[in-house]
């Protein structure tokens, strides 16, 4: 069991029908493995990302990569290391616009939408106040602590339901429990006192003045010269200038085009009363706290928006209870709150960008978090390869579960949807399973190894089933984690 008595329950769905892909829209192409969280300690699930799972609220799911039509793979960003690209700095900069003086870029994808746009300003109106304090979509708390992706559809990343309802687990009565202390996240625009801004001042007109007839060369200055001599004589200036530095070396002055870093592009260019604030707070979401739920209907207006406005949802398609599961409910024993949302349809917070500085901060505190998790890039969907610019960045191998530099990955992706990443064709999985009888089952409320369980349940015939969890899950998760027998 984990230590100081902590411990993660889940059960076991397998994944042998498919269904339904949101990226290449193939009615049954997409496959994955599911099972149900009723409860999990963030270690664990940090070993199951570095496995390549992933979750969708309680829901945890890992694609079958070699049978899937759009294989996933987990990707991950080294956040200390991050540098923004050009396409990345102007995005900051039209937030930067935004924050300092309201500006809202209007882009080519956005014309005819203006009544959308005013619209959704109409529908956010009554949620104001509460916006000023935390506009939040939830997301998970892992030992790297952002490991979620930007807000992608519920139905873009292709989640498989749970082919039945979960069983009702009373694990209260589970012996050496602990309740997990409290901690959280947050992010919000908050609006200040709108100012006016000055008029540009009108552009001054040049007169037409015709010029006067001229009495021809000027005796009094210097003769005209060839090209070849002043560019002999720039060129011997230069050497002299050279060897006087050397003699007298003077302290180089910093130039401009230096690689500024990302918390200089994310706070440059803003002024001490913007006219929005961008601000950051940990809230609590389970059990929630009192920030989360004086936040939650403008959270949810938030989502309905984006998935009406990005994802054509009809308006009853987004409902609470989609959100909550989707993005609020969580197995994890610590789970955090943050923002993932769009302004104007299609101008983003910066993020993952924002959030890639905020783990840089948070990093400060706490040394081990390196890394910032994306979730999975699709190589096989371009508009998933947005993920692969984040870089220096690195793919989980489907068959070693080991990271590969995403540069050395592209090359054989864009080859075959499907590969095996690491090169070393001798490497193996570490945590392969060894002992199916050390996997730890719950049965009637009792912890006890699957061998102590297969004696109890003679003529039991889960073995395959429980086998196929434990190669998916790993040796090293199998010893920690509960697999629920009924």
């Amino acid at each position: 069991m984990a230590a100081g008595g902590s411990y993660s329950i889940v059960e076991y769905f397998g994944g042998d029908d498919g269904y339904r892909c949101g990226y290449c829209k193939h009615e049954n192409g997409n496959f994955s493995h599911g099972m149900w969280s009723h409860t999990m300690t963030v270690q664990d699930y940090q070993d199951l990302i570095d496995r390549g799972w992933r979750r969708s609220g309680k829901y945890v799911y890992k694609p079958i990569m070699n049978k899937t039509c759009c294989p996933q793979y987990t990707i991950r960003c080294h956040a200390l290391n991050f540098h923004p690209s050009k396409t990345h700095k102007k995005t900051l900069k039209k937030v930067n616009k935004f924050l300092s003086k309201g500006e809202m870029p209007v882009e080519k994808q956005d014309e005819g939408h203006e009544g959308l746009l005013e619209d959704i300003k109409g529908r956010l109106k009554p949620f104001s106040s509460i916006l000023q304090r935390t506009v939040a979509i939830a997301a998970e708390k892992t030992q790297s602590f952002l490991s979620g992706e930007p807000m992608d559809s519920v139905h873009e990343e292709g989640v498989q339901p749970p082919p039945q309802e979960p069983l009702k687990i009373d694990h209260s009565e589970v012996q050496d429990t602990t309740t997990s202390p409290d901690t959280d996240t947050t992010n919000s625009t908050a609006p200040t006192t709108p100012r006016e801004d000055a008029a540009p001042a009108p552009a001054e007109k040049t007169p037409n003045v015709t010029p006067k007839p001229g009495k021809g060369a000027d005796p009094n200055r210097p003769q005209c010269r060839k090209a070849k001599d002043i560019r002999k004589e720039r060129r011997l200036q230069k050497e002299q200038q050279k060897q006087q530095e050397a003699v007298n070396p003077t302290p180089s002055k910093p130039s401009s085009n230096q690689c500024k870093s990302l918390e200089e592009f994310i706070t440059e260019s803003l002024p001490n009363d913007p006219l929005h604030r961008l601000e950051v707070r940990l809230v609590r979401s389970n059990p929630p706290s009192p920030q989360f739920k004086a936040s939650f209907d403008a959270s949810y207006q938030v989502y309905k928006l984006y998935q009406m406005a990005i994802h054509k949802d009809p308006p009853d398609k987004p409902t609470e209870s989609q959100f909550k599961r989707f993005l609020c409910d969580s197995p994890l024993e610590v789970s955090l709150f943050t923002v993932h949302f769009k302004l104007a349809q299609t101008q983003s917070l910066g993020c993952p960008a924002r959030e890639i500085a905020f783990t840089r901060q948070l990093q400060q505190q706490s040394p081990k978090l390196a890394y910032y998790y994306l979730g999975f890039y699709v190589h096989s969907c371009p508009k998933m390869r947005y993920k692969g610019q984040y870089r220096p960045s690195d793919l989980l191998c489907p068959e070693t579960y080991t990271w590969v530099s995403i540069e050395r990955c592209i090359p054989r992706l864009d080859i075959s949807a499907y590969s095996r990443l690491n090169e070393n064709a001798q490497a193996g999985d570490a945590c392969a399973l060894k002992e199916l009888g050390r996997v730890l089952v719950l049965h009637r409320r009792t912890v006890m190894p699957y061998a102590a369980y297969a004696r109890k349940r003679k003529g039991s015939n889960d073995e395959k089933e429980v086998e196929q969890y434990a190669s998916l899950v790993g040796q090293t998760c199998v010893e920690r984690i509960l697999l629920y027998r009924a």
